[in-house]
Formats: C-alpha cells, structure tokens, sequence
C-alpha cells in the first residue's frame, strides 16, 4: 500500500523575480526557481536529497548494531 505524504512549500517571489521557497515541515528543504513550476520540482529534488542525506547519516549512526528496519506509512 503506498501512501503519499502531503508537504506545504512557503514560496515568495524575490525583488530579482525568482521564486524562492522552502518545505514548511523540512525547514532545510529550500530552493528557488524562474517560475512556481521550477521552483516546486527544485523543491522535490531538494526534499529527495535531504532525506536520502538523512538515510546516510542513520546509516552511519546505526552500523554495526542490531537494529529492525521498518516501512512507515504516515497518513498524519
């Protein structure tokens, strides 16, 4: 069952006219665009980049403990 986590982007539009936005529920989520349809996909790429640098780091933390690994659906 897949279920699809709903993310908030804050987005302003800076004096220069570029989109800048970040993801309200991952403060470090942050990018900017020409348009709202760039800056939403550099928005994605930057949530993809942050949580795979998180699974890195867990990773990291946890190797060579003995630990259960478990898929979390979040329906909030």
């Amino acid at each position: 069952m897949n279920k699809k986590l709903d993310l908030t982007a804050i987005i302003e539009k800076s004096e220069d006219g570029w989109y800048v936005g970040q993801v309200e529920e991952l403060p470090g989520a942050v990018s900017q665009g020409r348009t709202i349809n760039e800056l939403m996909e550099n928005l994605t790429d930057a949530v993809d980049v942050l949580l795979e640098a998180q699974r890195e780091y867990a990773k990291k933390e946890y190797e060579g403990r003995k630990i259960i690994r478990r898929k979390l659906h979040y329906s909030g």
